[in-house]
């Protein structure tokens, strides 16, 4: 899959081909080798630099290394074991590269210049995130909501960085047979999404729409908090296709509304745009995503995000609020592109905007809130 991945291969695509021609490996050992590919990715330079290689197997025993293990123990032909380590493969540098060289060359320097210790940041994107939950504070508490699924084999834990938040400690791939998620008490969403939808002041009546809803996570957050009444569009209407049944789930109502459905239904009170973007807060999630942006392809979604700006804009009412998300790291994707607005309408004034990193909040997300003077 590593050398698929290597050949132009997405990763999603080499692991759903191997696993169709993998009839004999259950869903314990597909999670396995799952985890190993995106190990890999998530430290790829690494791999490469510590295995004496690029190619899978090279990537493999490097990973092994960086983690502490002797290939040799592992890479010894028997049974279905990889072939042994030839002379050259045995040979394991002396020591670990810096986790700086999993960051693309043209990236680190915009990357860090967002935190004041680059150098965690990026060690952090070594390590698979953890999963969040949003409990629905309608339904139920959080600490009942851990006691339940306790019961269900899956450990999780308030936190004081948001009133909504639970982390899932343990038994997370038993979350979709938990009755907690099953009757829509529960759903997942980042620690930094959680909080940015905090920070803004959400009208409690009226309407809000969800301009980029995607599968609709904010939407169902904002039905939660909010008693206006809530509208989902996308781009992609494909996208929405289970909003619809985890609404349902979590007790709300939700509108989705077609593009040229929009005008109809405005002016809202509030416009939530979660834009298109690098994905550079989330490596740890999608590591895939930092070898495949290019300096072309970040100029297109910035154009793009100013696209969306200004047609979401034109839906909002008076004195209405424009929101405007991003899961970047990047100042080019977020401050500068709110500056930009704000220089192209002068009716509109900045309220706050903000981050967090990987380092405060799992995932690197951006937040800004805009409002209509009149």
């Amino acid at each position: 899959m590593l050398d698929d991945w290597r050949g132009g291969t997405p990763v999603e695509q080499a692991l759903t081909r191997w696993a169709r021609g993998a009839r004999y490996a259950g869903s314990k050992d597909r999670a396995a080798v799952r985890d190993h590919v995106y190990d890999a990715l998530r430290r790829a330079e690494s791999c490469a630099q510590m295995g004496g290689g690029r190619d899978g197997r090279a990537m493999m025993l490097g990973l092994l290394r960086l983690q502490g293990r002797d290939p040799a123990e592992l890479f010894t032909g028997d049974g279905h074991a990889p072939a042994p380590l030839t002379a050259a493969e045995a040979e394991a540098p002396s020591k670990a590269p810096s986790p700086e060289c999993d960051i693309p060359d043209w990236l680190r320097a915009p990357v860090s210049d967002q935190v004041d210790d680059p150098e965690s940041l990026f060690a952090s994107f070594a390590h698979r995130a953890p999963l969040w939950l949003r409990v629905n504070l309608r339904r139920a508490t959080p600490e009942a909501v851990v006691a339940s699924l306790a019961a269900d084999g899956v450990t999780a834990r308030t936190t004081p960085l948001c009133a909504t938040a639970l982390e899932a400690t343990e038994g997370e791939r038993a979350l979709r047979r938990a009755a907690a998620y099953l009757d829509g008490v529960v759903e997942p969403q980042d620690l930094s999404v959680q909080r940015a939808l905090d920070r803004v002041d959400w009208p409690g009546q009226g309407r809000i729409l969800d301009y980029c809803a995607g599968g609709g996570g904010k939407a169902l957050a904002l039905a939660d908090r909010s008693d206006a009444a809530i509208f989902a569009h996308d781009a992609n209407p494909g996208r929405m296709a289970d909003l619809g049944p985890r609404a349902a789930r979590a007790g709300v109502s939700i509108r989705q509304v077609a593009t040229a459905g929009l005008e109809d239904h405005a002016p809202f009170d509030a416009v939530l745009c979660d834009v298109p973007c690098s994905g550079s807060g989330t490596w740890r999630r999608d590591p895939e995503a930092k070898w495949r942006l290019t300096p072309a392809r970040l100029d297109k979604l910035c154009a793009t995000q100013d696209a969306i700006l200004e047609a979401a804009a034109r839906l909002v009412g008076a004195q209405g609020r424009l929101v405007y998300m991003t899961c970047s790291l990047l100042r080019v994707e977020n401050e500068d592109r709110i500056d930009a607005f704000l220089a192209r309408h002068p009716g509109w004034r900045l309220e706050h905007q903000g981050r967090d990193t990987p380092l405060t909040a799992s995932d690197g997300f951006f937040c800004a809130s805009l409002s209509r003077d009149g």
